[in-house]
């Protein structure tokens, strides 16, 4: 059997590739309950790393200090393979925590799960990934999802996956003039958005925008503040901070378009917050995606012509089903905003359409981020940029891409400064969020090749240097690797990310 699996900022949820229909897995937590998603926590139980509904069990019985929505550690640009996770006093690499929570996520698969008894001795599954997480985010998480056990079948954008949902159910209203579907994606902790153009079962990603710091637990947070603000400072010096934003995520996601009331608790105190008041304290964070999503679909005024192609505004993502949501964005869209029935699956159902063979469907996906190279310049008294990948370069479920380059060295060694970065601006130089991905000395001159350390070599410039050339290959999972090679010499280098460095 097939999976999809949505590993979210709040909970993961799975879906399972059936003879064309893609039901959601129920798990069955300690107490016997059943549940539609394995929550994304993990706890330092008596010395021992526990996940998902045993984790919130110890932290219930035991006091075993929790780490929620440790998914947001992965969106730090600065994230690497020795980033930690704080579990109470304790810090704990968020490598093993990540791998720890899937190899757990796999075994309540196959031993707690309701197609437990379906499951052969390879699981399968097709994962995402937000469609703006860094190079280091999407490495960490493919190798924690092949280390916990899982067979890989490919790495999706989040969004890119709920097109592939949206298609499926909503197939009606793709025409041969609105060919173009937008979707908003709004979960725990990150936004995305991309148009997705479609042509029966054929998509492809046109543009992505993306928040990766502004998700459901941003809105748990505003009503967390204003419940603290209506109980009065005594109450809050007693506040358990961590069970008020749980209670406040509980009430969030029954709120209905008739609530006119968030009843809550705090430090044993009932407090009633009016809907009005979090609607309009939370309201900025709405206009935020909204302002993201103007690259996409151009100014409020402009907007009749940019939407004139798209079929629909697709709302998928848990956060996305708090009322003020849908209706902010129908304010601006009119009726071609659907709301997933599913919002907090979506993802995942999409993920295991990706993964069902006999679907058809098929994507083209791009970068979210582009790929260049900081290179010495004028015997290493300047430093010029070159892009390499635009973020706007296409990856395939196919296959991988490859680009390549090749030209005479003209200097003794070339100082690769590879980063990952946003846009660019005017000049060609890279503008907003930079991140390193690695940091190369190659040896162009031959008597260099013999593995000594570079870095205090004087850049000289040599004039008529050796044939070198530069291959850059984007797997399916949008990861890149780059092999730099003398062709005179026959010397090469070849490398993904430089983790342990922390880039």
């Amino acid at each position: 059997m097939r999976l999809g699996v949505d590993f979210g900022t709040t909970r993961t949820i799975v879906a399972a590739v059936d003879r064309g229909n893609y039901p959601i897995v129920a798990f069955h937590d300690p107490d016997g309950d059943t549940h539609d998603h394995v929550p994304s926590v993990a706890a330092l139980d008596r010395g021992r790393l526990v996940f998902g509904h045993r984790a919130l069990a110890a932290a219930r019985d035991h006091g075993a200090p929790l780490a929620r929505s440790f998914k947001r550690v992965l969106g730090s640009p600065e994230v690497h393979a020795g980033t930690t996770v704080r579990l109470g006093e304790t810090e704990v690499p968020v490598v093993e925590v990540l791998t720890g929570y899937l190899a757990a996520l796999r075994e309540e698969l196959r031993q707690r799960s309701t197609v437990a008894d379906q499951l052969g001795a390879t699981v399968s599954a097709t994962v995402a990934v937000p469609a703006h997480a860094f190079g280091a985010q999407r490495f960490l998480t493919l190798q924690a999802f092949r280390a916990a056990g899982f067979d890989v079948l490919a790495m999706l954008n989040e969004p890119s996956a709920a097109g592939f949902e949206y298609t499926h159910r909503h197939a009606r209203t793709l025409t041969s003039h609105r060919t173009q579907v937008v979707v908003y994606d709004l979960g725990g902790g990150t936004f995305d958005a991309s148009v997705v153009g479609v042509e029966g079962t054929r998509h492809e990603v046109l543009s992505s925008v993306g928040l990766n710091h502004l998700g459901g637990d941003d809105f748990d947070q505003v009503l967390a503040d204003l419940a603290v603000a209506a109980a009065g400072a005594e109450a809050g010096e007693a506040l358990d901070r961590t069970a008020l934003l749980e209670e406040c995520r509980q009430a969030k996601e029954r709120l209905t378009p008739q609530s006119r009331k968030i009843l809550l608790e705090v430090a044993d105190r009932a407090v009633a917050v009016p809907v009005g008041d979090f609607y309009e304290a939370a309201g900025p964070l709405v206009e935020t995606t909204l302002d993201a999503m103007e690259p996409l679909v151009g100014e409020p005024g402009e907007a009749g012509a940019e939407l004139s192609a798209v079929a629909g505004v697709y709302l998928v993502g848990g956060a996305s089903a708090l009322p003020l949501v849908p209706r902010r964005l129908r304010e601006r869209f009119g009726r071609r905003v659907h709301s997933s029935p599913y919002p907090a699956a979506s993802t995942a159902i999409g993920l295991a359409i990706a993964a069902d063979t006999e679907a058809g469907y098929s994507l083209s996906d791009r970068l979210s981020r582009g790929f260049g190279v900081f290179r010495e310049g004028r015997a290493g008294q300047e430093v010029a940029f070159d892009e390499l990948l635009s973020r706007h370069e296409r990856v395939s479920l196919e296959g991988d891409v490859v680009l390549s380059r090749a030209y005479r060295a003209a200097h003794n060694v070339g100082w690769f400064r590879f980063v990952e970065y946003v846009d660019l601006d005017v000049r060609g130089e890279p503008q907003g969020a930079l991140l390193p991905f690695a940091d190369v000395v190659f040896p162009f001159d031959a008597q260099l090749q013999d593995g000594r350390d570079l870095r205090d070599v004087e850049v000289l410039r040599v004039g008529h240097g050796p044939w070198i050339e530069e291959e850059y290959v984007i797997d399916r999972h949008g990861i890149i690797e780059v092999r730099i090679t003398d062709h005179d010499t026959g010397y090469h280098r070849a490398f993904t990310l430089d983790l342990a460095a922390g880039s």
